[in-house]
Formats: C-alpha cells, sequence, structure tokens
C-alpha cells in the first residue's frame, strides 16, 4: 500500500508533463499557421515592392508619354529633362503604387492607385467625337458628377478650380484622358479640393498622367516611442527630453485643430475612418497633416456607408466609425455613433497621455498629469448619437484644448 502515493504521484508527474508538451505543441502550431495566414494575406492583398518594378512602371508611364496618351505638367522632367528622378519604392498595396522621388532637388512622393493608365476607366465619348468639339461646360458638368460619384458631394463649377485647370491645346486628348484617371482615386480628389482650404492635408505638386505627386513627409508609425519622429522638426537648440515634450503638446493641439476643422469648416462632417499614426505625419511647424485618405469620407458618403441591413451593432462598424443597429427593422443608423475625437483619443493620445506610461507628462506637475489622463480617458469613451452625446465631444474638446495650452505655459515656465 506504501507504493500507492508514490505510483499517485507518478501518474501526476507524467500527466503534467504531457499537457506541457501538448500546450507547447498547440502553441507552435499556432504560431506556424499564424504565420502562413500572415504571408497569405500579403501575396494576396500586396506585392512585392522593389527598384526594378518600380523602374518597369515609370518607364511604361514615360512610353505613354511619347505615344501622346496621356500627359502632366511633370512628364516633362520626369521622361524628357530627367529633373524628376526616382528614389525609392515604399510600397504597393492592393494595386495603389507609392514612390519615392527627388524632383529638383526635392523629395517627393508619386502615387496612384493603379499601376497602368489603360486600367483607368476610359472615358468614352473621346473617340465617339472630337475632344475639340466638347463644349468645356460639358467636361465640367462630367467632373462634378464623377465627384458627386465618389464623394457624394455636390460642387458647384466655381469651386472645380482645382480640379479643371487645364486650357485647350495641342494634347487637349490626352490632358482630357489623364484628368479623368485622377479623377478616378479618391485621394487625388480629396487633397486637390482641399488644398486651398486647409493645412492639415498633403499639398498636391503636380502630375503625369494617373500619377500625381505630393509633398514628401514621414509618416508616424504605432512602434516609434513618441508616434512620430521629432528628430527632423524639433529645434537642435531645444534639444533633449523637455524639447520632445513640448513638441507632443504642440502636435496635440495641432490634432484637435485638425478635428475641429473637419468637423465644422467644409459644407459637410468628413469622417476619418482609419486613425492611426500611419496615415498622418508633421510638417516642421508641427502641423498634423492627414497623408492618408482612402478612408475618409464626407457626411452624404458616411451615411451611406453606414446604413446598411444588421442583426447587432457589431454589423455596424466600419473600421473606425461605428454606427447602432436598430433591431427592430434590423437597419444600421445612418448617423455616426462616435466620433474623430474619440478615436483619436483613443488610438493617439492615449499613447502620450496614459497613467500606465511614463510618457510625456511626468516633466508635468502631478496635478496636471493626473487632469490630463483623465480628460482623455473620457474622451476616448464611446459616445451617443444624441445631443448629449454632441455636448459631451465639445466639452471634451474644450478641456483638452484648456489642459494643453496650461502644459505649454507650465513647460515654458520651467525653462
Amino acid at each position: 500500500m506504501r507504493g500507492i502515493p508514490g505510483l499517485k504521484r507518478l501518474r501526476l508527474k507524467i500527466w503534467r508533463r504531457c499537457t506541457l508538451v501538448l500546450l507547447l505543441f498547440w502553441a507552435a502550431c499556432w504560431v506556424v499557421v499564424s504565420a502562413l495566414l500572415f504571408l497569405l494575406h500579403r501575396s494576396v492583398f500586396s506585392e512585392r515592392c522593389t527598384d526594378e518594378k518600380s523602374h518597369r512602371i515609370l518607364a511604361r508611364l514615360c512610353l505613354d508619354y511619347s505615344s501622346g496618351a496621356l500627359t502632366g505638367d511633370l512628364c516633362e522632367d520626369l521622361c524628357v529633362a530627367q529633373n524628376l528622378v526616382y528614389k525609392d519604392c515604399l510600397y504597393y498595396d492592393r494595386g495603389k503604387k507609392v514612390i519615392q522621388a527627388d524632383w529638383r532637388g526635392q523629395p517627393i512622393i508619386l502615387k496612384s492607385k493603379k499601376e497602368i493608365f489603360s486600367s483607368y476607366q476610359h472615358l468614352s465619348m473621346l473617340e465617339e467625337v472630337e475632344i475639340e468639339d466638347i463644349p468645356e461646360t460639358e467636361l465640367l458638368l462630367m467632373v462634378a458628377l464623377e465627384v458627386k460619384n465618389v464623394l457624394g458631394l455636390e460642387l458647384s463649377n466655381n469651386t472645380m478650380g482645382p480640379l479643371w485647370t487645364r486650357k485647350k491645346g495641342p494634347h487637349w486628348k490626352a490632358q482630357v484622358a489623364s484628368m479623368w484617371s485622377l479623377l478616378q482615386q479618391e485621394e487625388y480628389i480629396y487633397f486637390s479640393l482641399l488644398q486651398d482650404f486647409s493645412k492639415h492635408v498633403l499639398r498636391i505638386i503636380g502630375s503625369c498622367g494617373h500619377f500625381y505627386a505630393v509633398e514628401y513627409l514621414t509618416a508616424g508609425h504605432a512602434w516609434h516611442k513618441t508616434l512620430f519622429p521629432l528628430e527632423n522638426v524639433v529645434s537642435p537648440t531645444f534639444a533633449g527630453h523637455r524639447s520632445r515634450v513640448r513638441a507632443i503638446i504642440d502636435i496635440a493641439l495641432s490634432f484637435l485643430d485638425m478635428v475641429r476643422h473637419f468637423d465644422n469648416d467644409f459644407s459637410h462632417p468628413l469622417h476619418l475612418c482609419d486613425i492611426k499614426p500611419e496615415n498622418f505625419a508633421i510638417r516642421h511647424d508641427l502641423t498634423v497633416v492627414a497623408i492618408d485618405v482612402d478612408m475618409a469620407f464626407f457626411e452624404p458618403k458616411m451615411r451611406d456607408i453606414l446604413e446598411q441591413n444588421c442583426t447587432g451593432d457589431e454589423d455596424c462598424n466600419f473600421f473606425d466609425c461605428f454606427s447602432k443597429c436598430n433591431l427592430r427593422i434590423r437597419k444600421c443608423g445612418a448617423q455616426r455613433a462616435n466620433n474623430n475625437l474619440q478615436v483619436i483619443c483613443d488610438k493617439i493620445f492615449r499613447r502620450w497621455f496614459s497613467p500606465s506610461l511614463r510618457g510625456p507628462l511626468v516633466s508635468l506637475p502631478l496635478q496636471l498629469q493626473l487632469q490630463l489622463q483623465k480628460a482623455v480617458q473620457e474622451c476616448a469613451e464611446p459616445g451617443y448619437v444624441d445631443a448629449a452625446g454632441h455636448q459631451r465631444t465639445l466639452k471634451s474638446l474644450s478641456k483638452l484644448y484648456h489642459l494643453l495650452h496650461v502644459s505649454q505655459q507650465e513647460l515654458q515656465r520651467a525653462e
């Protein structure tokens, strides 16, 4: 009988070892399957970004330019004078091509939603009638209809300037064809329409065919300690931790400016449905710039996207833009339940002003630290689609503005 307890202990030991081996085996299988799924996802949705392919894409662009199929104010510099020179392939993603180049000593970014000019929908009237015979008013109407189709906005002819600046000339057909390829790219329309009204979007420098050039800015990264690289924007005369803190406070204030601007300064609010550091950049004056607006929508388009069939609230989530499911009619509400400020507080400000992280707040008085942390926490909580929810958002915006301005004053006083 004395051997029985020892036998039980031996069985228990074997059982524990078997359980551990099974757990390790399961974990290894999970890692392998996850890696395979990741590689499959990359291979299906993305292409390998290489210098060789980028050179081929630009060579094809120049071939189309020399044949007279397309044109643009940057084509001559790219294809003839060599004043626009390829530098690096940044990424290919689901057809979208993003290339870094140097234009007369200035770094720029070349973008196109598709690789080849002929991949864009062709304007059938270019073949049916002589392009010179098409009245410019008719072309403006077509531009307005395309903008309405893409953005859900109705524009008058006098607001079409940034999209229609071409004048009839020897390459008129190529100009219209090139313009039509650009109008099929939502980002191009956003940047073109907003660049004269907003400092928070990328500036368009020019175009060649279906490729358009924008200013070069370094995007943020979730893995970056401060989310955005500050080496090129913080003055060397303010080196050190306190300088970085001041920069983060200024950037946070610029985010608030952008939120207020996108909510109030256009004919309809502009909703950002993919908010992450990678989709923003910082200029030298610490202005926040939206550099990827593929998932940005004005209110009319936003309502169309959200108003879908549903069986629960989870069916009404469109990336960072949420709605509520009406279970009685099984339809998502057309009005967005959260807002740009709430998502920015959740995905950006929490990283800077969280009590669980020793972020920039360590340079501020303890009481101010706690107030900022609480304000960000309240701001990041999901909102409600009613007047009270709107008032709470306005209150959060006002409180954050106040606390960040006080933080600026405290840092100046400490210096």
